[in-house]
């Protein structure tokens, strides 16, 4: 089979590797759609510690069952599946306080390889989050489960149904994907960035307000009548905006710190904004299996329009140009379509 390594920074190569067999309780899907993710993005322009070089690489997937291990009862060939790249251990002791995106183990157990023309998938996550693809939802749809499940994760237990408006800082495909799901919920919600084009594809996906930076003013005073937003979710990944965030809350209200700085960051906050304004700073990592399970609920229920947020297709032999594309800014998520033979 044919897959793309990640051989080191800004150097993708395509390998034939012997096509594995699956072990007890493991599935092999032939890929139907990978899709680009700003992780991946980040491996390629400087690295990622998570995702080991040279190797492969590529998350986020759907497609069709080729083979099935023996114990695997859920699942046979030919079925259509949409899954994520990892589970927890269910076993140690964070997962045994139910944190289970925090499992000792969920990272080094996940499995990357989807910019490939099959995946194997390993017994755990087959038991845990995979599930099968209705036939009315495409496979573009289906590979956008594993971004959903992150977003969704850190807004359980936080009140939405009390919240009546929301910044959202950075319209990339992850600040995009929150902004559909928390206008979903019945919030004003306003998109922050200085990407025009980016901004246009929150217009297309019916999102309230998109501003620049220079205009965050004088929206704020509009959507919140001046006392700041209930909720500010950060999506750029840069210390600087983690540090402004807080500027546009309100009292009361919650900053969402979901965008991954460069590791060894600092970030410097005024105490008595946080004491005497009684901030929520809520930081946000993976998922649990019943975000995966919600997310997968809302793709099936089509409750969220996220196929703006996919530029354009490309088969797996041009996968260099789509990161090329992608290092220069153009485009949101790509699908590649590794049977495909699209130019």
């Amino acid at each position: 089979m044919i897959r793309a390594i990640l051989v080191r920074e800004g150097i993708i190569e395509l390998e034939d590797t012997p096509l594995p067999e699956p072990a007890p309780g493991e599935v092999l899907i032939r890929v139907k759609t990978a899709m680009t993710c700003g992780t991946d993005l980040k491996a390629y322009l400087r690295g990622h510690k998570l995702i080991p070089m040279p190797g492969p690489f590529g998350h986020e997937y759907a497609g069709e069952v080729v083979a099935v291990g023996d114990d695997v009862n859920n699942f046979k060939i030919g079925d259509e599946v949409m899954g994520v790249h990892s589970a927890p251990c269910m076993s140690c002791d964070y997962c045994n306080r139910e944190a289970f995106n925090l499992c000792e183990t969920i990272m080094n157990t996940k499995v990357l390889g989807s910019y490939a023309e099959f995946l194997l998938l390993p017994a755990h996550i087959v038991d845990l989050n995979l599930y099968h693809k209705p036939a009315y939802i495409t496979f573009e749809e289906a590979a956008l489960l594993e971004p959903l499940s992150c977003v969704v994760h850190p807004y359980r237990g936080m009140g939405l149904e009390k919240a009546q408006n929301a910044l959202v800082i950075g319209s990339g495909a992850i600040g995009l994907m929150h902004s559909a799901f928390l206008k979903s919920h019945g919030l004003k919600v306003v998109v922050m960035d200085m990407n025009r084009e980016r901004l246009g594809v929150a217009r297309k996906m019916g999102i309230d307000f998109t501003v620049g930076p220079e205009e965050i003013d004088d929206i704020s005073r509009k959507v919140c009548g001046g006392l700041g937003f209930d909720i500010v979710v950060e999506c750029t990944g840069q210390v600087s905006v983690w540090e402004s965030a807080v500027g546009y809350v309100r009292r009361g209200g919650t900053v969402l710190l979901f965008g991954g700085c460069p590791s060894g960051s600092k970030v410097t906050y005024l105490t008595n904004r946080l004491h005497y304004d009684e901030l929520t700073i809520k930081g946000s990592f993976h998922y649990t299996p019943d975000d995966v399970r919600y997310a997968r609920e809302l793709i099936v229920g089509r409750k969220l329009n996220l196929l703006p947020l996919v530029t354009g297709s490309f088969g797996l032999h041009d996968i260099k140009k789509v990161f090329r594309l992608l290092s220069e800014g153009k485009g949101i998520k790509y699908a590649i379509l590794p049977d495909s033979t699209l130019e």
